[in-house]
């Protein structure tokens, strides 16, 4: 006699509501998919998902709850399931699409979504969901509005400049867009604020932003931005796996001696962590000499100087997640056989102007005009 071996109830999850499916498997491999029924996204909805779920699992095996992570409609569920110690994961959107295709499944549907994810978490070891602690979603919360408010006040600047250029441009339109510009500077300022507060809030926190601050270039803004996008490394095991979550992780194309196509990065990761790498491997490039000589040696005969950028915000971002796990500061004259802990410029440091012999003073991101600011680069990442 059969024997249910694994159940998992997949959820494909939208705004107002989600639709819900169970499958079980069998001890000779067989899936068994029940019937799909949709809730509406609120807690009315989270707790008839449990009694309809208690009314179809068997007792053993324990059961799993697997979902899509759709923007950020799915963390109230996930909330409610984890208080309720119900072990969750949350997929990647680009990982169900990709076994929906091994499964030969051209269509989709939110009734296909549900199977297909609850399928998946059937069949597959999936990772479990931790919520993020209070204070590093805090800090992803405000990071983010930072980042929307400088692509807005660029979007508004590239408009004013458009209007100025045209023929006799409507006062009202010029002084609205300069009204809207100023609101969003103060803002800006206020949200940076706030920032910076977080950071402080707690001692052990404080501590090692000060230390990884201690690398050239690198401000406030960068390491709360990386910080909150991993949960300060939180679920990081190694930089192999750093490396993959921010899209660096090199993808090739080569078969046989025909097809050879250029390497790249894979940029399937969180690209708010490349746009806040960006202006501090443009320093690197420029003041550290180890790193710059790397930069120079990785562009030789290229087209595009980005390369050598991007393999410098690789350096950079594994940089700090050393400092952050060992608890040290940055050593301007550390020399390892580690490349990722090769010294950068210390912050706000002043150096010698190669021409001039003039000291002078590098920037960090936090200190770039706000037209400039990494976070305008998201569009393009």
């Amino acid at each position: 006699m059969n024997a249910i071996i694994r159940q998992c109830v997949g959820i494909d999850i939208a705004k107002l509501s989600f639709t819900a499916c169970l499958c079980r498997v069998q001890t000779d491999g067989r899936f068994e998919l029940s019937e799909v029924v949709k809730f509406d996204n609120s807690k009315q909805g989270f707790n008839q998902l449990i009694k309809w779920v208690r009314k179809q699992v068997d007792k053993l095996p324990q059961i799993c709850f697997v979902m899509e992570a759709t923007g950020i409609y799915y963390e109230p569920l996930a909330y409610h399931l984890t208080k309720l110690n119900q072990p969750v994961s949350v997929v990647l959107p680009n990982k169900v699409k990709h076994y929906a295709k091994s499964l030969n499944i051209k269509s989709k549907t939110d009734t296909l979504d549900a199977r297909t994810i609850a399928r998946m978490g059937a069949e597959r070891p999936l990772e479990l969901w931790q919520p993020p602690a209070p204070i590093f979603k805090e800090l992803r919360d405000l990071c983010r509005l930072y980042t929307d408010l400088k692509i807005q006040r660029t979007a508004f600047i590239n408009r004013l400049k458009s209007t100025q250029s045209g023929n006799e441009p409507l006062a009202f339109i010029l002084d609205s867009t300069r009204s809207i510009i100023r609101k969003l500077d103060n803002e800006i300022v206020k949200c940076a604020a706030q920032i910076q507060q977080l950071l402080i809030k707690e001692e052990w926190l404080e501590e090692k932003v000060n230390k990884i601050q201690t690398i050239k270039g690198v401000g406030f803004i960068t390491i709360a931005i990386i910080l909150a996008e991993t949960q300060g490394f939180r679920l990081i095991k190694n930089g192999k796996q750093l490396t993959s979550y921010a899209g660096y992780d090199i993808v090739e194309k080569q078969s046989g001696s025909s097809i050879k196509g250029k390497t790249r990065i894979s940029k399937k990761g969180n690209g708010r962590i490349r746009a806040a790498l960006h202006f501090p491997a443009l320093v690197a490039s420029r003041y550290n000499q180890q790193l710059k000589a790397v930069y120079t040696r990785i562009n030789e005969k290229k087209e595009c100087k980005m390369v050598g950028a991007t393999a410098l915000q690789r350096k950079i971002l594994l940089l700090i997640y050393t400092l952050w796990k060992n608890d040290s500061t940055y050593q301007e004259n550390y020399s390892s056989g580690n490349q990722e802990t090769k010294p950068l410029l210390r912050h706000k440091d002043e150096v010698l102007d190669s021409n001039t012999g003039r000291p002078i003073s590098l920037p960090a991101q936090d200190e770039l005009p706000s037209n400039l600011s990494t976070e305008a680069l998201l569009r393009q990442i």
